[in-house]
């Protein structure tokens, strides 16, 4: 009798438990991305991992500001549980803003983020994420978007095809004015998907954290 040849199975990957925060630094290259989403968009985050939001970073809104659109859930969901070199984070390890001041001062983050998207986003999907006539409203994407389909679709682009319409997203991950940015880019879009933020240029904003400095001074070669 011939033997049967075993089946052939995928390797089994291994899941290195690392924080999503590390991400950031792995989008400085285009193709250590994508294998770096391929390995971690694999990984849950367990209910038992969560942390609860630390009270001292609680979001401060400003309840005059009709543009933002407050969603307490999201607000819940991604408020802050801890913050690291002036980068905070929600419960699922991914970078979040904070927002304090009656709404009139927000994170670093945030802050660089709104002038990263309107620098390299807002010709397409519209100012303060609004979308326009051929690319949707990333305030409403991020509501469902984890941060690693973000850096997927931004790194690798997307399209979608129906019978009407088609609708590319350009790759941006050998466009280091984006990609660098990353955090920036997912911390502002996802306060305003959360309603933190309105369609204001943020006013006052915290210190440029000393690690933000180095991170950019590495990823832009400089």
């Amino acid at each position: 009798m011939v033997p049967l040849r075993p089946v052939w199975q995928a390797p089994k990957v291994v899941r290195e438990k690392r924080p999503l925060r590390d991400l950031s630094k792995a989008v400085m290259r285009p193709f250590a991305a994508g294998l770096a989403l391929a390995a971690i968009g694999m990984v849950a985050v367990h209910a038992e991992d969560a942390k609860k939001p630390d009270p001292a970073l609680a979001n401060q809104l400003n309840p005059n500001d009709k543009t933002a659109e407050p969603d307490e859930k999201l607000l819940a969901k991604d408020a802050a549980v801890k913050v690291e070199d002036g980068k905070y984070f929600d419960a699922a390890g991914a970078p979040t803003f904070h927002v304090t001041d009656n709404g009139k001062k927000v994170d670093w983050y945030s802050y660089s983020g709104y002038r990263r998207y309107h620098a390299e986003c807002h010709v397409c999907h519209g100012p303060d994420g609004m979308g326009s006539t051929y690319a949707p409203a990333l305030k409403d994407s991020l509501k469902y978007l984890s941060y690693e389909e973000f850096v997927g679709i931004v790194v690798g682009g997307k399209q979608d095809v129906n019978s009407s319409t088609q609708k590319v997203m350009p790759a941006f991950g050998d466009n280091k004015n984006v990609t660098c940015y990353m955090d920036d880019l997912y911390v502002y879009l996802k306060a305003r998907a959360a309603g933190a933020m309105g369609r204001v240029r943020p006013g006052e904003k915290e210190d440029k954290p000393e690690a933000a400095r180095k991170q950019e001074k590495e990823c832009l070669g400089g």
